[in-house]
């Protein structure tokens, strides 16, 4: 979690301001029950009436009513009223405190003054007592004994509800409409509701944009930041990680992280601010059903905990058998040709089958352990409800609650379990996405092993010749206990082409990585003009070599964009130059749209040797001082061969070349021809000095040529 909330830290305005959009909505949503309650209580069953004090009221009775208060009481009320010419009083009170103290004022004085009025006995012992303006605090005293008892001591609801039939028996003595007063309310009440329920749709609608938006810059970010990572990496961490897996990082881990980010932002920071709100909307209600709360709240906990605990583990492996699936989808389809050629169409499937019934299984597992989460919170909440209702009517019954509390307690009930059910919801994919950004944050923080020197030696380099010296070099790959190359030195010069040459695997690609920094060599160095490689800048140093891979690479475009790829600098006769060395331009002249031909992704509407020709076009193009060949000439026909290495000869003298080959009349032509075996140098020289002191290099020779051919080869 702490690593998804690292990824919003350049983003804590728009949070702050996504948050402050959740308290409004939380606020609005919190008050849409108190609204309900009122529209029941006050709008339904007290006819509109707010508060049981009168906003218009007669002399006479405020006379009456003025001796069953305190003297506080009374200056409050009397300096609450104005009186009007025709013997009312008007309520010029507004203020809530005010209206409560009133409320609280007139409660017990209506009662006493209605149970006189309803029982006359008690009304002609007052007056035989003489008690009639100012009333002895015996005698009312004495009234509110016979009303607790006839009460039950059931008496804050009771007073209150007696108090408001008071009021409009009042109202109706003045001749005021009792059905206006409550269409009034309601009305608006009820505009209200409609106003809040608008502005929680606004703030809702703005929190949803602008948590996808921030989502969608955070998975942009994470992108970027992955994909140049993954670009800075020298050849041995691509291997680490491996290339499916460092796909999946990239798409799948990162929209999962941006689906929870979202997901987050709208439920994660709304939900405690709900809850938190809903305790204290129910606290303020004082029903004494706080404990069903409580209830609740730890049913909920306990369920989650244990569907949790069941799924997690299978959440983290998810991820992981996503990159096997990957992984076996990318080599079938990569190597479906050899697939079909091998009639192995049945074992790859099966093979695939095995990997996505895996993923199937554990994807089952999770969801059939999430299954349980909805119906089990719809069970825990309908419970709840029952339950509320159960005691609530109890309450009812006895006088100590309304209808509409008992409705609005439902309602602020379901929503501190609903939040505590949007976290839940968003577990279910918390887990998966924590691994995903642990998946990411592996990569974002791999440093590559091949890094650029603090200070660069690239300005010793403004005239560079092109001298390639290895000086005592050796190489072991991280995961090897043995050198892959031992002690290798020779020198590469300008207009001279170093051949390298040997058996498979005896470490020849190996070599010619080390000289763009593919990998480091574990000892010794490699020199370019004298300047040791690790002190120049990757871009500088690799601005000055031509590479051509051993497998032919093209990029979706054209063939100009391909041909162009070294530099927005290369004009289209350096192009067409370079086309014409590789012995490109027939093919490329033969099609419709010449140089802007399309060239589909990975070059797979090119043949094998056109797509070399087309890389080596590449390479000669961006006029490098030195020239790396891996093996860039076996698809090419013994013709083209022999035409584009001299076309190649005569025309980059200025350049060093370095060639890796299998094929002896590729090389012999070579200056320098350096002959590999495990990894070591066991012979170096032209090709007739090699045929005549190497053995290992005239067992190659055997192999590929006939007597007449050794004796006529070209020096």
């Amino acid at each position: 979690m702490l690593k998804l909330l690292k990824y919003l830290r350049r983003y804590t305005a728009a949070v702050a301001a996504i948050f402050l959009l959740l308290a409004l909505q939380a606020f609005c949503d919190l008050s849409l029950p108190q609204y309900t309650s009122d529209i029941v209580d006050v709008g339904i069953q007290q006819g509109g009436i707010e508060y049981a004090v009168p906003e218009r009221i007669r002399q006479s009775t405020l006379d009456a009513l003025l001796p069953f208060m305190t003297q506080a009481q009374q200056e409050l009320v009397l300096a609450s009223y104005r009186a009007e010419d025709d013997g009312v009083m008007l309520l010029t009170a507004q203020e809530s405190d005010t209206l409560e103290q009133l409320d609280e004022a007139f409660g017990i004085p209506m009662l006493c003054v209605s149970y006189l009025q309803e029982n006359p006995d008690a009304q002609s012992a007052l007056e035989q007592s003489g008690m009639s303006g100012s009333m002895a605090p015996e005698a009312v005293q004495a009234i509110r004994s016979q009303l607790e008892q006839s009460l039950g001591g059931n008496t804050d609801t009771l007073v209150r509800q007696k108090a408001l039939e008071f009021v409009k028996s009042e109202y109706q003595a003045l001749g005021m409409d009792l059905n206006r007063i409550q269409h009034g309310y309601l009305i608006r009440t009820g505009g209200k509701m409609l106003g809040v329920t608008l502005l929680m749709a606004a703030a809702a609608v703005t929190v949803n944009f602008m948590s996808s938006r921030l989502g969608a810059k955070v998975g942009m970010e994470l992108r970027t930041k992955v994909f140049s990572r993954v670009v800075s990496f020298s050849n041995a961490e691509t291997d680490r990680f491996s290339t499916a897996s460092l796909i999946t990082r990239s798409t799948n881990d990162v929209q999962q992280v941006q689906m929870v980010l979202v997901l987050g932002l709208r439920m994660v920071l709304y939900a405690p601010i709900l809850g938190i709100g809903g305790v204290v909307r129910v606290l303020g209600t004082h029903t004494g059903m706080t404990w069903i709360i409580a209830l609740g709240v730890g049913l909920v906990m306990v369920l989650i905990a244990v569907l949790m605990g069941t799924a997690m583990p299978k959440f983290k492996r998810m991820q992981l058998l996503i990159d096997k699936v990957n992984l076996v989808s990318r080599e079938i389809l990569t190597g479906l040709p050899v697939i079909r050629a091998f009639s192995r169409e049945q074992h790859e499937t099966r093979r695939f089958d095995a990997a996505n019934s895996e993923l199937m299984r554990t994807q089952l597992f999770t969801n059939r352990v999430m299954t349980f989460m909805q119906p089990s919170m719809m069970l825990l909440m309908n419970g709840i409800s029952v339950l509320i209702v159960w005691v609530g009517a109890q309450h009812i019954d006895a006088g100590n609650m309304q209808v509409g509390d008992m409705i609005a307690f439902i309602t602020y009930t379901m929503q501190i379990v609903m939040s505590f059910l949007m976290i839940s919801m968003l577990s279910i994919i918390l887990p998966r996405a924590g691994v995903a950004a642990k998946r990411i944050s592996e990569v974002i923080e791999t440093e590559s092993s091949i890094l650029d020197p603090e200070a660069p030696a690239d300005a010793r380099l403004d005239n560079p010749e092109g001298v390639i010296c290895f000086d005592d070099v050796s190489f072991r790959y991280a995961d090897s206990d043995a050198d892959a190359l031992e002690h290798i030195s020779f020198t590469a010069r300008p207009g001279e082409t170093t051949a390298i040459i040997g058996s498979t695997g005896s470490g020849k690609s190996t070599l010619l990585n080390l000289i763009p920094r593919f990998f480091d060599v574990t000892s010794g160095r490699i020199t370019f003009d004298g300047i040791d490689i690790r002190s120049l800048s990757q871009h500088k140093l690799r601005s000055l070599l031509g590479y051509v891979p051993q497998k032919g690479i093209l990029f979706s475009g054209d063939i100009e964009s391909n041909l162009k790829f070294g530099g927005d600098d290369i004009t289209d006769e350096q192009m067409r130059r370079a086309a014409d060395i590789a012995q490109a331009t027939e093919f490329i002249e033969q099609k419709p749209d010449r140089y802007h031909t399309p060239i589909a992704q990975g070059g797979s509407n090119v043949s094998g040797g056109q797509k070399q020709r087309l890389s080596i076009a590449r390479a000669i193009a961006k006029q490098p001082k030195v020239y790396l060949f891996d093996d860039s000439f076996s698809a090419l026909d013994y013709k083209t061969d022999s035409a584009l290495r001299r076309a190649l000869a005569n025309n980059v003298r200025d350049a060093a070349v370095i060639i890796v080959a299998q094929r002896i009349s590729t090389i012999a032509h070579a200056q320098q021809i350096i002959v590999l075996d495990e990894g070591r140098v066991v012979g170096k020289g032209t090709h007739e000095e090699l045929m005549r002191s190497c053995s290992e290099y005239q067992e190659i020779a055997k192999s590929q040529l006939s007597e007449s051919e050794l004796g006529g080869m070209p020096a």
